[in-house]
């Protein structure tokens, strides 16, 4: 089993009475509304909770891999849509650590940790989804000291209360995926503009945008890494940042399993609480068992992770990150429907959490990959050799 430190026990003790103060109580009106929780974002910048990724040289709390995952899936305990705070600052500021001169993280990872600004990813396009290399279409042309954009991106999370953007856009066609380059973009940009909000299944609260950079402008300083490490940066950053998923699915399956659990321990038939049935017990063992064993591999990988980021070669980095990824929002989808069936006719009503549980859980499945391509990201990992 995967023993936590004293501190990450701290650590996820801290998180959790924040999450259970201040955002559980919040979670049904953030849904019902679809409006963006900048309390919540004020309760987690103070707290220190909102970034806590970023190197303490930039400002931030130097926190690992694994304290991050512990943050994520604490306040996904309480609500999937704030625990998109801290997993897309970490999303959108990864590739500025992984690639970025010193220069442009001293420039943006600061604020970032400060809390002034958060931190969004622009890679998916309308025809670029699953095929992100291949399809495409948004340009950057290097003209003197700047690069102008231009193009869409979809699907972009925390789209317009975010005031930066790492965005991979083409700057040498002809060279395929080896010709993208990353960038980052700031809010008020001439030219850069957003969509309309997109109405979502679920997690309502976290605005999902398109962009758009019409003849965009930005210094040429900006560039994350040199021309045509984009991609590379782009995948690099997943590896990372899908154990972050996984730490979300984790906390919205935990949710619906403790709520179902204090549910059938009130709820009475035929003369007895329906905890004490053994079809009742079989399906909370089954949500116990694979929630847990989720749980031991996102661990895992987020020690993996944190090994990668201090410079150490970890060969199944890939493998065990699209792994934990997959796993957890598989299991999550299915912890939170049995959650729905043990609440019987109260699940399916928006009077009790499960259903906004069972609803957040499914983007878990889509978002950073669908789980049809990490099955065959772990595929080709175990076929490679």
């Amino acid at each position: 089993m995967f023993e936590l430190s004293e501190e990450h026990e701290a650590l996820r003790a801290a998180v959790r009475e924040l999450a259970t103060d201040k955002i559980a109580p919040r979670a049904a009106d953030i849904d019902r509304t679809a409006e963006f929780p900048w309390d919540v974002h004020d309760a987690l910048v103070k707290a220190d909770f909102h970034a806590l990724h970023v190197p303490e040289q930039y400002g931030g709390a130097g926190g690992d891999a694994l304290a991050s995952v512990l943050v994520i899936e604490e306040v996904a305990r309480a609500c999937a849509t704030s625990s998109l705070i801290p997993a897309v600052n970490k999303l959108g500021s990864m590739p500025l650590l992984l690639g970025a001169s010193e220069g442009v993280k001293q420039k943006y990872l600061a604020p970032l940790a400060r809390g002034e600004a958060m931190f969004s990813y622009a890679l998916s396009e309308p025809e670029a989804g699953s095929d992100a290399g291949g399809g495409m279409r948004t340009r950057a042309v290097r003209d003197g000291d700047t690069y102008v954009l231009n193009g869409v991106k979809r699907w972009i999370t925390n789209a317009g209360v975010s005031k930066l953007y790492t965005v991979m856009a083409v700057t040498d066609p002809d060279k395929g995926p080896n010709g993208i380059t990353a960038f980052v973009v700031e809010d008020g940009d001439p030219g850069f503009t957003y969509g309309a909000p997109e109405h979502k299944l679920g997690i309502k609260g976290s605005p999902t945008r398109e962009l758009y950079f019409d003849n965009t402008v930005i210094p040429a300083d900006r560039i994350i890494g040199a021309e045509g490490e984009g991609f590379k940066i782009a995948l690099r950053t997943l590896d990372h940042t899908r154990v972050t998923i996984a730490a979300q699915a984790l906390g919205i399956a935990q949710g619906a399993l403790d709520y179902a659990i204090g549910y059938v321990k009130e709820r009475r038939q035929f003369g007895k609480a329906i905890a004490d049935f053994q079809g009742i017990q079989f399906m909370l063992a089954d949500m116990a068992m694979q929630l847990e064993g989720a749980r031991q591999l996102t661990y895992a990988a987020a020690a993996k992770s944190e090994r990668a980021m201090n410079g150490e070669k970890v060969a199944d980095l890939t493998y065990i990150s699209s792994a934990c990824k997959c796993l957890a929002s598989d299991v999550a989808m299915k912890v939170t429907t049995d959650a729905v069936q043990l609440l019987g006719g109260y699940g399916y009503v928006n009077d009790y959490p499960v259903e906004r549980m069972m609803r957040d859980a499914k983007i878990t499945q889509i978002y950073e990959g669908t789980n049809q391509i990490q099955r065959m990201v772990i595929a080709r990992q175990l076929l490679k050799d």
